[in-house]
């Protein structure tokens, strides 16, 4: 089987890493010719190219771009590809980009692997990305049966532990464990920042440590796709925002009126149901 991965990031990058080793042919497509010669240098791929027309050989693609170019890439692509090729994508909403290709083209299924880090571009690339770590597929009624049988095998070799859910109900659980994340860990480095007078700041940024380094993680990374996050999801993310925001809202009058017992009661809630997350 021959593998195409276009967009050669930390994902895209990664995926290829994976997909060599299991011992697939992988070709590689990015914009930049740099990052072409680098992937493969560094072993990435056997080949990459920055012209769609290179993927026309191979039996699966994956579309590893920000969202707001996956339509335009698909259309471009699609005209390359055999008849039998499969066309996935790994972007972090799953209900517009499905809506969209889908009737482009009928072998289309979205994915997701719930994996990556604040780093970016092909050097942040690593092996064993996936291992551990959820993977979902969101087949649709539409989908050929051979489609999703095919990618629960290819995606089952990335030692993830792989999921399958609609579309709908996969941006509304994102929404409350992804992207809501990385709207409130944004909004406590904004606080933070807020602090009026410059001598604590910066007491406050020399005593952070690994508890403000957990919290604010995601908050620090790529602003890009925290933006997707928010326009692609708008409805699910505002959703949570807003239950978030009351969750907050309740934690503020417990503290006002000093209901140690109350916090204690909540607090010890969050202890017991956190590992049910992870």
């Amino acid at each position: 089987m021959n593998i195409g991965i276009v967009g050669l990031g930390l994902i895209g990058g990664s995926l290829a890493y994976d997909f060599r080793a299991l011992g697939y042919k992988v070709l590689g497509v990015s914009r930049q010719p740099q990052t072409c010669e680098d992937a493969v240098k560094l072993g990435a791929v056997d080949a990459a190219s920055s012209d769609l027309a290179s993927l026309a050989p191979v039996d699966v693609v994956f579309i590893c771009t920000p969202v707001s170019v996956i339509d335009a890439i698909a259309t471009r692509l699609i005209p390359h590809l055999s008849q039998n090729a499969i066309l996935t994508d790994v972007g972090s909403v799953k209900g517009t980009v499905v809506k969209r290709l889908t009737p482009l083209w009928p072998r289309f299924i979205g994915g997701h692997p719930m994996a990556g880090s604040e780093e970016t571009g092909i050097h942040a690339a690593q092996s064993r990305l996936f291992a551990g770590n959820p993977y979902i597929l969101t087949p649709t009624p539409e989908t050929p049966a051979d489609v999703i049988e095919t990618m629960r095998d290819l995606i089952g070799q990335l030692d993830c532990n792989l999921y399958e859910c609609s579309p709908t109900v996969h941006d509304r659980a994102v929404a409350w464990i992804s992207h809501l994340p990385k709207m409130t860990s944004a909004a406590l480095i904004t606080a933070c920042l807020s602090e009026g007078d410059s001598e604590i700041l910066k007491l406050a940024q020399s005593f952070a440590s690994s508890g403000f380094r957990d919290t604010s993680r995601v908050g620090g990374g790529n602003p890009e796709l925290g933006c997707m996050m928010a326009q692609y999801n708008r409805e699910e993310l505002l959703r949570s925002l807003h239950q978030y925001r009351q969750s907050l809202d309740q934690l503020t009058e417990v503290i006002e009126r000093s209901d140690w017992l109350a916090l204690e009661r909540l607090l010890s809630q969050t202890q017991t149901e956190r590992p049910k997350f992870l």
